[in-house]
C-alpha cells in the first residue's frame, strides 16, 4: 500500500510538472476570397497590388514598380492584414540603372495613408533598387533586381 502510495504521489508530481500546450496560433483571416482559406501567419505570399512580396520579421512589404515611374510600398502584418504606411518610416528607393545616372526617390505616405509612393523615372529589367526604411525604429535596407 505504501509503495502504491508513493508511486501515486510521483506520478502526480511528474504529470504535474509537464508543460503546458502552447496556445494556438492566431488565425485572422484575410478579407478577400482568393485568400480566405489562408489563416496561419506567413501563409500568403502572393501581391495584394501586383508587386513583389517580402518579409522584414513579422511584417510583409510589397513593392510595385509601375512602368510609367509610379512606385509604391504597401506594409501588411503576419497574415497579410493590411498596416497604414506610417507603421514604417523614411522610405526611400535608390535606383541605379544599367544605363543612365543614379535616381534617388524619398517616398510620401499616399492621401489614402495605405502605401508609401514615389513618381520616378520608369524601370527597366536588369536595373537594381536600394529600398530602405525604419520599421518601428529599426533600419532596414534591401537590394532588388528589377525582373
Amino acid at each position: 500500500m505504501k509503495r502504491f502510495a508513493i508511486t501515486a504521489l510521483l506520478l502526480g508530481a511528474a504529470c504535474s510538472n509537464m508543460p503546458a500546450e502552447p496556445p494556438p496560433a492566431a488565425t485572422a483571416r484575410p478579407n478577400d476570397a482568393q485568400h480566405a482559406a489562408i489563416t496561419t501567419p506567413h501563409g500568403d505570399h502572393s501581391p495584394h497590388h501586383g508587386g513583389l512580396v517580402m518579409m522584414n520579421g513579422e511584417v510583409h512589404y510589397e513593392v510595385v514598380f509601375d512602368s510609367k515611374g509610379k512606385h509604391r510600398v504597401w506594409f501588411s502584418d503576419a497574415v497579410r492584414e493590411d498596416l497604414p504606411a506610417s507603421v514604417a518610416a523614411s522610405v526611400v528607393m535608390t535606383i541605379t540603372p544599367r544605363m543612365g545616372a543614379v535616381e534617388t526617390l524619398a517616398l510620401k505616405i499616399d492621401d489614402s495613408g495605405e502605401s508609401w509612393v514615389a513618381d520616378g523615372n520608369p524601370l527597366a529589367s536588369g536595373d537594381m533598387v536600394k529600398l530602405s526604411y525604419a520599421l518601428r525604429g529599426a533600419p532596414f535596407e534591401i537590394e532588388i533586381p528589377v525582373p
